[in-house]
This record gives C-alpha cells, sequence and structure tokens, in this order.
C-alpha cells in the first residue's frame, strides 16, 4: 500500500498500516476486478476497503481453499475462534492477526455493527454443511451474510449523499447481484467441489437437476435445458443489479466511478455467458483484461474529476 494512501487515510501506527498493506495485498491478489475499482476511490478511502475485502476474502478462502485432508469440524472450530477473536476485538479495539486488526480499525472508524460481521461467519458456516440449496429463499439466507452485508460494509466508507438507510438496500442488492453472478460463472468449479449455488426448484422447473449438470459438465457443454435454466438464472441476477443500480446516485461523486465500474464490469459476466449461448461448462466466463482496462479509463478520469471537485470524504467521520 502506498504511504500516500496510509497517510491520506490517517493511519500512522507502524503496526496498523502493516496490517493495512498486508490486506491491500490480499485484495490485488485474488480480486481483479474490485481492485481495479478500488484505483478510482479517493486515497484515504482505499485502505479501509482493502480491509474489509481482504477479511472476507481471508476467510472465505479458509472455508473454499483448506489444506488438504482437513476436516470440517476444524474448519468450523476455526471459524468460531476467529469470530470470537474479532468480536472481542471490536470491543477492545486490538487484536494480534493483522487481518483483524485493520478491519477491527476500519470498523471502529466506521462504526459498523458487529452484527454485519456475525451474518457473514453464519454464511460461512453454512459452507461448511449446506451443499444444496432447495428454494430462492434458502440461498437468500446464504448471499445475505456472504454478499449483502459486504456492500452494507463498505457504504460508510463510499459515503452517501442520502440518508445511509435510504442508500442501504440499494448496496445490499449490489452485493448480491455480484455473489450470484459469481455463481454462474462458477457452476463448473462449485460442482467440483461439491456445491450448488442454483435453487432447486428453480432449475427443475426446467427439468434440471444436479445429475444433469455432472453429466453437461462432464461432456462440457450443456444441452438445451441447461441453458434454459441459465437464461432465467441470468434474468433474476439482473432484477439485483437493476434493483442496486438507482443506488449508485445515492453515493458521494467521489465513489460514484468505482462502484459504477465494478457494476459494469461484473454485469459483462453475464454478458459473456449470454454470448456463450447460456453455456456455463464451455469455458469459464471473464472480461478481457483489454475490456477491464477500456471501461476503466473513463471512469478513471471521472473519478479524477470528481476528487478535484468534492472533499474526499474519507476526512469526515460518518454520521
Amino acid at each position: 500500500m502506498t504511504r500516500h494512501e496510509l497517510d491520506a487515510a490517517g493511519i500512522q501506527a507502524p503496526g496498523l498500516r502493516a496490517a493495512y498493506t498486508w490486506c491491500r495485498e490480499l485484495n490485488a491478489r485474488h480480486g481483479r476486478t474490485y481492485f481495479l475499482a478500488t484505483r478510482m476511490l479517493a486515497p484515504g478511502q482505499r485502505p479501509a476497503i482493502h480491509a474489509l475485502y481482504g477479511f472476507a476474502r481471508w476467510v472465505d478462502d479458509l472455508v473454499d481453499e483448506p489444506d488438504e485432508g482437513t476436516d470440517p469440524a476444524v474448519l468450523r472450530d476455526r471459524l468460531t475462534e476467529l469470530e470470537a477473536q474479532l468480536v472481542t476485538g471490536l470491543a477492545t479495539g486490538t487484536s494480534d492477526d493483522p487481518v483483524l486488526t485493520a478491519v477491527i480499525d476500519t470498523a471502529s472508524r466506521y462504526r459498523l455493527p458487529a452484527g454485519y460481521f456475525r451474518a457473514f461467519f453464519t454464511s460461512m458456516r453454512m459452507d461448511l454443511t449446506v451443499t444444496r440449496y432447495a428454494t430462492r429463499a434458502e440461498l437468500d439466507t446464504y448471499v445475505h451474510g456472504s454478499a449483502e452485508v459486504i456492500g452494507l460494509q463498505v457504504l460508510p466508507v463510499l459515503g452517501t449523499v442520502a440518508p445511509r438507510d435510504e442508500a442501504a438496500p440499494r448496496a445490499a442488492a449490489l452485493g448480491k447481484a455480484f455473489q450470484l453472478t459469481n455463481f454462474l460463472r462458477d457452476v463448473a468449479e462449485d460442482l467440483d467441489r461439491g456445491r450448488v449455488y442454483l435453487p432447486a426448484d428453480e432449475l427443475a422447473a426446467h427439468g434440471v437437476d444436479e445429475d444433469r449438470l455432472r453429466w453437461c459438465a462432464g461432456r462440457g457443454s450443456a444441452d438445451a435445458a441447461t441453458r434454459a435454466a441459465i437464461r432465467e438464472q441470468i434474468a433474476v441476477t439482473r432484477r439485483s443489479y437493476a434493483e442496486a443500480r438507482p443506488g449508485i446516485a445515492l453515493l458521494h461523486p467521489v465513489a460514484r466511478p468505482c462502484v459504477a465500474t465494478a457494476a459494469v464490469l461484473y454485469g459483462r459476466i453475464l454478458n459473456r455467458i449470454e454470448d456463450a449461448g447460456h453455456d456455463v461448462f464451455a469455458g469459464r466466463a471473464t472480461v478481457s483484461r483489454k475490456r477491464r482496462a477500456a471501461v476503466a479509463a473513463g471512469a478513471l478520469a471521472r473519478a479524477g474529476w470528481a476528487r478535484l471537485r468534492h472533499p474526499d470524504p474519507a476526512l469526515r467521520l460518518p454520521e
């Protein structure tokens, strides 16, 4: 992390600077789209976003990519331990872990409710035992803790020009849209992990079940029924983007280019799936580096102009 960003955020203690730097490196390694978007924020906002994303990425990887042979009970105990450490840290303001140190500091600066983090850990524990979702309502319970609360956490960092309660549902909807997009992009990868993040009843309406999904994955191509089911899932996901879109105008002007860019780039993953005939088994849908750069170029110019015209929102504590 550049000294400029840390200085702009008012982060001076050496240990705290090191903790935020570690989170920034996590973000840079694992979230190309998110990391690119954060470059459009004011420097003083970036450390907090890196802390929140780095924390979520760190815990999610603990669940999704454990060391070979790790017993689920051991992972559950580790999550319980981490949650207890975080809750204690939120109360005391300290931790010995670098990731927790940064996220605790961010939570204190922006007065983030501990309930957001508890909901996140609830969903992470679900991943240890729940591998199928019978209905949309069941999936929504998981998505609330795994994605919607992330949108709610970053909202105070981004700042708003409207009451935060008005912007909060839009922020949650965007977090949900990103997560649903990931589910569609990663159908084959999740199957390999023994998971299906698509509602079974909605798949069944098209004659699709897990056996059919695995058959499609085995041959590297989706059949007509599965393509139809994916088409419907994309429509559901686009409704979340539509719900979230008006919330961008409610953000502080400095934050709008960042969030708009992330929404555009993630939305284009859905475009890539559609371009492939809704075949999520033909290859992983991605947005090319050239396309990301093209989208980012204009947004960076808008972000720079916004920072010139408006005070850095990170220099004001939230109300």
